[in-house]
């Protein structure tokens, strides 16, 4: 194997998912989220569509505000949980930057809506390695209202444009191990 394969392989493996409150409130510098969101943009795309669009928030705390706001509006008082309203409003706290990340759907209707998705996920998964080559922590989440139609509104999203999560970037002093539960020889058939 190349020199160039290891350090490629050693970033994949080492990546991992680290939850917001894991992250210790130490800011990174816009340079370096510019740069992740530079090999977002190398992703793979069918019909050069490069349907990634991403709203960067440098204030995490506004992000998590307002997504604490759209759950207090959009939930009906029988469902609503005051914990669940704190949580979206305190996630950003030792978050540095949010960054909300959209399918904006090409305009090229023979190319599959899964292949935009697929192409957005590819430029997602490039910020996050990018991400862990840098050392910085990076956690993709779909929870809380993250997908619901009020923040696709919130947005002011086309119908057929989907925002397909939010990464969460900062700084941790400790990290998860990483675990696979399925042994690959049972993910793959040779022929």
């Amino acid at each position: 194997m190349t020199e160039q394969y290891n350090t490629v392989a050693n970033v994949i493996k080492d990546r991992r998912s680290v939850k917001p409150f894991m992250m210790n409130g130490r800011k990174i510098a816009h340079e370096q989220v510019q740069s992740l969101l530079e090999l977002a943009d190398w992703a793979p795309t069918h019909g050069l569509t490069e349907p990634w669009r991403f709203v960067v928030y440098a204030n995490s705390s506004d992000f998590c505000h307002q997504h604490a706001e759209l759950y207090k509006t959009n939930t009906p008082a029988t469902e609503f949980i005051q914990g669940s309203y704190d949580n979206f409003y305190t996630q950003g706290d030792k978050v540095s930057h949010v960054i909300v990340t959209i399918m904006q759907r090409g305009n090229l209707p023979k190319i599959p809506v899964s292949e935009e998705v697929a192409a957005v996920a590819a430029a997602i998964q490039n910020v996050l390695l990018g991400a862990t080559a840098l050392h910085i922590a990076s956690f993709w989440s779909t929870g809380g209202m993250i997908l619901k139609p009020a923040m696709h509104s919130y947005f002011n999203l086309r119908e057929e444009d989907q925002i397909m999560g939010v990464i969460y970037l900062g700084y941790a002093d400790e990290y998860p191990k990483g675990v696979r539960r399925v042994p690959l020889s049972e993910k793959v058939v040779w022929k």
